[in-house]
């Protein structure tokens, strides 16, 4: 029996990168997946398809994060494809791209920014939690921005900083009934959705110069950590940030 057998579990922006290979490994694990989506419908069918080709369970939510109603859109969606389940997993994945630097960011961008990044997460976990039984799991992607500083991301790294305290504070608040609450940290990691980013002339060679593990990550890299924390293997685990960057910019190299 795969370890995640009977469990269901949310990822949002799983049409793509990162969130599809979380997606595809939960349900890899055994479980049933709600892949959420916000506009690419083609991705998510892309994703369900991949799920359902290799022995998997899975259905598409959509819902556009950062506007009017979003949570209540995708957890109408969400409890129409649970048919009553519960909620096992949630992975707060779907991010916004990175604003700045702080000279050329907008009030604008700043704004849609933490309502993708910091509030949908914040408000899908609120409603979510009368879905989560005891001994749930809270599993959000924050990013090695909140611990290296780069001046070209410092909205960005400031609202992921915002999910690694609400995790630690939620960790805290929802202990008593078993629920884990965790974050997942990726570094430069090469997926089908930024592929383009990572053709930059020396951009590829110098931040595998800068990882102590010595390669660009994947996808599947993340995936796994995800999956780690999970399943039963993490029950003892909560409250952290888990890097899962490959050690990048840990220091000099021997």
């Amino acid at each position: 029996m795969s370890r995640l057998t009977g469990r269901t579990a949310l990822v949002t922006g799983a049409s793509r990168g990162i969130g599809r290979a979380i997606a595809k490994r939960l349900a890899g694990d055994g479980a049933d997946v709600a892949v959420h989506y916000g506009g690419d419908a083609s991705g998510a069918d892309e994703t369900v398809a991949g799920i359902e080709r290799a022995g998997g369970r899975a259905f598409p939510v959509r819902a556009e994060l950062g506007t009017d109603g979003d949570v209540d859109t995708l957890m109408t969606g969400l409890e129409r494809g649970l048919a009553g389940r519960p909620l096992d997993i949630l992975v707060n994945n779907a991010a916004a791209a990175p604003g700045g630097p702080i000279e050329t960011d907008t009030p604008e961008q700043f704004d849609r920014l933490f309502a993708v990044n910091v509030r949908a997460p914040y408000f899908l976990i609120q409603r979510a939690l009368p879905l989560l039984p005891d001994g749930g799991r809270i599993i959000t992607l924050t990013s090695v921005a909140t611990r290296v500083a780069n001046p070209g991301q410092t909205s960005f790294a400031m609202g992921k900083g915002a999910l690694e305290t609400m995790t630690l504070t939620l960790a805290s608040a929802l202990g008593t009934r078993g629920i884990t609450v965790n974050a997942v940290a990726p570094g430069a990691t090469r997926t089908d959705a930024n592929a383009a980013f990572f053709e930059a002339p020396g951009l590829a060679e110098f931040l595998t110069g800068q990882t102590a593990l010595n390669r660009l990550g994947r996808a599947e890299d993340v995936a796994d950590a995800v999956a780690f924390l999970a399943s039963d293997d993490g029950r003892w685990i909560t409250g952290q940030t888990l890097d899962a960057s490959g050690g990048i910019h840990l220091g000099l190299r021997g």
